[in-house]
């Protein structure tokens, strides 16, 4: 196929050519990032290859579709010079970004670039912020709900949205009035090159000499060079039509040969320069900077190049053609290969999203639980952005995906908490009863009745469980303040006690000396009268601390010493120490040591009945043995040993309940 195949004949005139800005138009693709939008996606291009299969089908469909898509660009760039600049401005991933790196991005886009370079960039971050900030906005709104408001009344203000409305704005406008600038020059611009070609199409019919004709000729070329952009919808027509009437004027005009030839071998020349060129962009592993020459070798091509001998013409345009479809391929083969990569995130994104939702499933039944979950579902959600682009196909479908499952994950955490705060508030009820108990009884003298019950309110405290976090100290301060004020009085009660008893300890000390020095006459019963005498002079002294209650030990080892010289009963020496003890026990605050001194003499008749039961049973094997037999008078001494054991323990049990 000849590069102007489908144009005007030559005395036909080309179509109404119009003008429109260039907002509305598509910009093309720059190779070999291939555009996937970042989640969701808004302005997806579907005439992006998407398989390597595909793509050969749409070249079968439409074999100068490559050729299309450069002169498409090359019209963009030829409307407007700034436009070109877009192929060095970086393209970062926007889908990794916060929001606030996605503001400043915009912002530095916006300061420091020519505006009508930047729609794509800008367009990509417009779409991503957008995606990211429904998203938040969806997280309120049912946090908003689940505090029980009403969805009429939501209302969710961003300082950082509106800062990305007023730079987003800024740009607009920047680009509004950039478009009404160049407007009005590209429609003039327009009608001047529709000018010369009408004036190329007059000279086939002039009548001066041909010199005079191939120099207006020529005139005319250096003014349609120098004519100015004009609209990108009308920049190929125009071309083409242009080019058109130039090979005609070449042609069909008697003009001097060697002048014509001398044009055609100029423009092979540079032609073939051109196809060289592409033939080694076509090995250039550089694919981005491969494809950008090619658009900008199209554009020589298209623009500084006249036409050339009609036998080389198809030739040199076909080889053109193919290193450019060349070029092409490799593009394509690079699409594919991203669609494998583009693939296997899908399958990462795909689990992520299982991970989610199966930590959803199973939940949590505690702060803390629903606190480890929150983090892993951040850590997932990071990896998610994190893990690069999908198919197109799937695009949505995979970002709707996410966002359901992190929704179901947020409405069952905000369902916990928002019961949580229920429970909370039935434990700020519990907690503030327990400070009225603590405050009524905080000043009370019963302190062995109020001490057990602050003791008690305290532990119920610890089990009840956590309160609204703006109560939670102001409450305990209070309880705390109530208990303290309690336990203070206690406290300096038993100082005061402590006091006492450590001056009994003192003179208990020195009467256990004075009893290693007491003086007996030997009489029996005389002694016996001393010993009690000082027995009761040490009950007389009152009660030791209960840390100190050893010295009541040491007492009974002294009295056994002199008891042992007195030759004193055993029983008898016993149940003097007792009364000793009980009189202690009697004394003591806590009538417990009374209640379990009373249950251990209860314990040892019990166990000493049943040994004396055991002995006598065992006489049973003794039937026909005589009473002499030392067995059977060991097994009689026994029993009487256990049987004056068991008188004295019952004499303990009457004494210790003469006493209740």
């Amino acid at each position: 196929m000849s590069e102007h195949d489908n144009l005007p004949k030559a005395d036909g005139k080309p179509e109404e050519l119009q003008t429109e800005t260039t907002e509305n138009v598509q910009e093309q693709q720059e190779v070999p990032q291939k555009p996937t939008p970042s989640e969701p996606s808004e302005n997806i291009d579907t005439e992006a290859p998407v398989t390597q299969e595909k793509t050969e089908e749409l070249d079968k469909e439409d074999p100068d579709k490559v050729i299309n898509e450069i002169e498409e660009s090359n019209a963009e760039d030829a409307e407007d010079e700034g436009n070109a600049d877009r192929h060095h401005i970086e393209e970062k991933d926007y889908d990794k970004m916060s929001m606030e790196a996605l503001v400043n991005e915009l912002e530095h886009l916006v300061s420091n670039h020519k505006v009508q370079a930047i729609k794509k960039q800008v367009e990509a971050i417009r779409t991503e912020f957008k995606a990211q900030f429904n998203t938040l906005l969806d997280e309120k709104k049912e946090e908003f709900l689940n505090d029980g408001g009403n969805e009429i009344d939501f209302f969710f203000s961003s300082p950082l949205q509106k800062r990305f409305k007023d730079i987003y704005k800024d740009y607009k406008g920047k680009l509004h009035a950039h478009h009404k600038n160049i407007e009005n020059n590209l429609k003039d611009n327009l009608a001047n090159r529709l000018q010369i070609i009408e004036e190329i199409k007059g000279l086939f019919n002039d009548e001066e000499n041909i010199n005079t004709t191939y120099k207006h000729f020529k005139e005319l070329q250096d003014r349609w060079k120098t004519a100015g952009p004009i609209p990108r919808d009308k920049y190929n027509n125009a071309w083409n039509s242009y080019h058109h009437h130039v090979e005609v004027f070449y042609d069909f005009l008697h003009l001097n040969r060697d002048l014509r030839d001398l044009d055609f071998k100029h423009n092979l020349d540079q032609k073939l320069k051109i196809i060289e060129r592409a033939e080694e962009l076509a090995k250039d592993e550089n694919l981005n900077r491969a494809f950008r020459e090619l658009q900008v070798l199209h554009k020589m091509w298209k623009e500084e190049l006249g036409p050339v001998d009609k036998e080389h013409r198809e030739a040199v345009w076909e080889r053109f053609k193919a290193a450019t479809k060349t070029i092409h391929d490799r593009r394509q083969a690079y699409f594919a290969e991203l669609d494998q990569v583009y693939e296997k995130n899908l399958e990462v994104k795909n689990e992520i999203i299982e991970q989610i939702n199966k930590i959803t499933e199973k939940g949590a039944d505690s702060h803390n639980g629903w606190q480890n979950s929150i983090k892993d579902v951040e850590q997932l959600r990071t990896i998610f952005f994190s893990a690069g682009k999908v198919p197109i196909r799937v695009n949505e479908e995979t970002w709707a995906k996410f966002k359901d499952a992190v929704r179901s994950f947020n409405r069952k955490k905000n369902a916990f908490y928002k019961n949580l705060k229920k429970s909370q508030f039935d434990n700020l009820q519990k907690k503030m009863e327990l400070i009225q108990i603590a405050e009524d009884n905080k000043d009370s003298d019963d302190f062995e009745t109020t001490t057990a019950l602050m003791k008690k309110i305290q532990s119920d405290w610890k089990k009840i469980g956590h309160v609204p976090r703006k109560n939670s100290d102001k409450i305990w301060k209070q309880f705390k303040t109530a208990c303290n004020h309690y336990f203070d009085r206690l406290h300096k009660a038993k100082d005061t006690a402590n006091a006492e008893g450590n001056e009994a300890f003192s003179k208990k000390v020195q009467l256990l000396e004075e009893l290693k020095t007491i003086n007996l006459s030997g009489e029996k019963e005389t002694d016996l009268e001393t010993i009690k005498a000082f027995i009761e002079n040490w009950k007389s002294v009152g009660n030791v601390p209960s840390n100190k209650r050893y010295i009541e030990g040491k007492l009974n080892k002294a009295l056994d010493g002199v008891f042992k010289k007195l030759n004193l009963n055993k029983n008898e020496a016993e149940l003097i120490k007792f009364e000793t003890k009980l009189e202690t026990l009697n004394n003591s605050e806590d009538s417990r040591h009374l209640d379990n001194e009373r249950q251990f003499i209860r314990k040892r008749i019990t166990e000493v009945k049943a040994e004396i039961n055991q002995l006598e049973n065992n006489l049973q094997f003794f039937q026909n043995v005589n009473d002499e037999n030392p067995l059977v008078q060991e097994v009689h001494k026994n029993i009487e040993r256990h049987k004056q054991e068991l008188k004295l323990w019952k004499t303990k049990l009457s004494k210790i309940k003469e006493l209740y």
